[in-house]
């Protein structure tokens, strides 16, 4: 009798590690699902937001005073808006925020230049 209790509390425990082990990686693939799910919006807003940013730049090289305020674009995967300022003479600052789902991106670009050419001084993801 004492040896069928013992086998049977050994199964128990160890079906109960077993499903604490599987229990856990249920979660740890959860978790890593999201996060690369996470990851590829993120890259899909950078890339919309750095489209958009484009866009007004081609848009200023066109038309040298070329300004705009919350220009929207629809995009495959997302939307972004952008706004080109003039910041004084030849220079210009475009913001543009894109979204994909729930996740944002921000760009900011400043143009020390416009003529001959476009000449960019930075181009940075700001918050």
């Amino acid at each position: 009798m004492k040896k069928g209790y013992i086998a049977l509390t050994t199964v128990l425990i160890v079906g109960m590690v077993a499903s604490v082990i599987m229990v856990s990686l249920l979660a740890l693939g959860l978790g890593y699902s999201r996060s690369s799910n996470t990851s590829n919006l993120s890259m899909q807003a950078r890339s919309l937001s750095n489209a958009c940013t484009e866009e007004a730049l081609r848009q200023t090289r066109l038309v040298n005073t070329y300004t705009a305020t919350n220009v929207t674009l629809s995009l495959s995967g997302g939307s972004c808006i952008y706004t080109v300022t003039n910041t004084g003479g030849n220079t210009r600052q475009i913001d543009a925020t894109a979204t994909v789902q729930t996740v944002v991106r921000k760009v900011r670009v400043t143009t020390s230049a416009l003529s001959p050419k476009i000449v960019i001084s930075s181009w940075q993801e700001i918050q």
